[in-house]
């Protein structure tokens, strides 16, 4: 499983964010795919109000404040 982990360079959310996807790994076993929105113009434009965004099998889980149960939730559904 890849989780997309779209975020940007001094992100406080993000690193929030990224420590509670780590967490989540611990109990389920997949890949973080962490991008960088600030190299991809269309991409800044799409999420750059909303970062960090989770997103899962081309859905998005949770953006701006991540917790670890809707994560878990949608990882093991």
């Amino acid at each position: 499983m890849i989780v997309q982990f779209y975020t940007r360079p001094g992100c406080h959310l993000c690193e929030e964010a990224r420590l509670m996807l780590k967490l989540v790994q611990e109990d389920v076993a997949f890949e973080i795919k962490e991008v960088n929105i600030e190299e991809d113009e269309a991409l800044h434009e799409k999420y750059m109000l909303m970062i960090p965004v989770v997103e899962f099998e081309d859905e998005i889980i949770q953006y701006g404040q991540v917790d670890y149960a809707t994560l878990l939730d949608a990882l093991l559904k």
